[in-house]
C-alpha cells in the first residue's frame, strides 16, 4: 500500500515529519510505501542530512502550505497546491491509499469530506482518541473535537462506528460502548445525553453498557466512551495536561507514561469513504511514526467498508 504524509503540517515540520517517516520506514514491509508530500527541495536536503537514501520514499512536490490558523475551506480552495490539497487529490485518485497529516485539523475534516467523501447514511464524520486503562488495555473516546454539538442520533452513531474501529483496529471483541454523562442513572445528564441513552439502551448494532462517570475514564468501564466533541476534546487535553504535569515533577511510572500522546500518532478521521489520519499539531517525530503506522493500519482493517455493512444491516436496515 501507499501511505501519503504531508511533510509541511505541524509545528515541527518539516524536521518531525521527515524524521518520523524514516522510523515509520523501517516498520513497514517491502510493500509498503511511503508518500511524502511537501517542498521537495526541503524534502531531499533533510533526507541527504540524514544520510539516508531518498530512494527509498516517492516524493510530490507542493509549492505551498495551509497555515494553522487559516479558515479551513477558503484555505483548501485559495491553495490547491498545498501539501494537504494535493494529499487529498491523491486519495481520490487513489494514488494513495491512506493519508497523514498533522497539519491543520479543520483542513483534514474539509478535505476528507469534499474528497473521498462521508459514507452514506454516516450523519457527521468523528474523531477518536486512544484512552490508556489503569488496569491495562484502551479504551476509545469518540468525539475529541469534530461535532461540538452532536444530537442523540449522532452519538448512537459514534456508539457503533466507535465499536467497529475498536473490534477491528485494536481487535477488541464485543466493545463496551457506554456513554459519557454526569451519574450513571439513566435520567441523568442534559436532554441530549437522556435522549441518546434512550436510543442507545436496546441497540442490537452494539454492545452498550449504559452512562459512566467522568471518575470511570481510566478505570477500564468501558471500550468505547461515546460524547460530544466539546466535552471530549476537554477530557482528551485534560488527560495530556496531566501526563505534562506528572513528567515535569518527575512522577511517571508504566502507566503515566502510556499517557504520553506520541504513543499514538493521531486518529483516524471516522465515517468517510477512505483512511485519513489527523496528527496532533505538536507531533514529534515518534508522533509521526506512530501517526503513519495508524494510517497503515486503519486502511488494512477496511473500517470504511465494515461501516458501510453496519449502516446496511441497522436496526433491520432503518436508514
Amino acid at each position: 500500500m501507499r501511505i501519503g504524509l504531508d511533510v509541511m503540517g505541524g509545528d515541527f515540520a518539516p524536521v518531525a515529519a521527515i524524521d518520523g517517516a524514516i522510523l515509520a520506514a523501517k516498520e513497514l514491509s517491502p510493500d509498503d510505501k511511503i508518500v511524502l508530500i511537501g517542498q521537495e527541495a526541503a524534502i531531499r536536503s533533510l533526507l541527504h542530512d540524514r544520510g539516508y537514501d531518498a530512494s527509498v520514499f516517492d516524493i510530490v512536490h507542493a509549492t505551498d502550505v495551509i497555515e494553522m490558523g487559516e479558515h479551513p475551506t477558503k484555505a483548501l480552495a485559495r491553495k490547491p497546491d498545498s501539501s494537504i490539497s494535493i494529499g487529498f487529490g491523491m486519495l481520490k485518485h487513489k494514488k494513495i491509499d491512506a493519508f497523514a497529516s498533522a497539519g491543520n485539523s479543520g483542513a483534514m475534516l474539509v478535505g476528507s469530506i469534499f474528497s473521498v467523501n462521508t459514507i452514506q447514511g454516516i450523519a457527521r464524520p468523528c474523531t477518536s482518541a486512544i484512552i490508556p486503562q489503569e488496569a491495562g488495555g484502551y479504551s476509545f473516546l469518540v468525539d475529541v473535537g469534530t461535532n461540538p454539538d452532536a444530537k442523540s442520533d449522532v452519538f448512537y452513531q459514534f456508539g457503533l462506528i466507535g465499536s467497529i474501529y475498536a473490534q477491528n483496529v485494536y481487535h477488541i471483541p464485543n466493545p463496551r460502548v457506554a456513554l459519557l454523562n454526569i451519574g450513571h442513572e439513566e435520567e441523568k445528564g442534559n436532554l441530549t445525553t437522556q435522549s441518546a441513552y434512550h436510543l442507545m439502551k436496546d441497540s442490537k448494532d452494539f454492545n452498550f453498557t449504559g452512562n459512566i462517570e467522568g471518575r470511570d475514564v481510566l478505570r477500564n468501564k468501558a471500550d468505547v466512551i461515546v460524547c460530544d466533541g466539546f466535552t471530549g476534546n476537554i477530557v482528551l487535553k485534560l488527560i495530556e495536561s496531566f501526563y505534562n504535569i506528572m513528567e515535569q515533577r518527575n512522577l511517571t511510572d508504566d502507566y503515566i507514561c502510556r499517557l504520553n500522546y506520541e504513543k499514538y500518532g493521531g486518529t483516524p478521521i471516522l465515517g468517510i469513504n477512505g483512511a485519513v489520519v489527523m496528527g496532533h499539531g505538536i507531533s514529534n517525530d515518534i508522533a509521526i511514526k506512530n501517526m503513519v503506522l495508524l494510517g497503515r493500519d486503519v486502511y488494512k482493517a477496511k473500517i470504511a467498508s465494515k461501516i458501510k455493512h453496519a449502516l446496511i444491516n441497522l436496526n433491520g436496515g432503518l436508514l
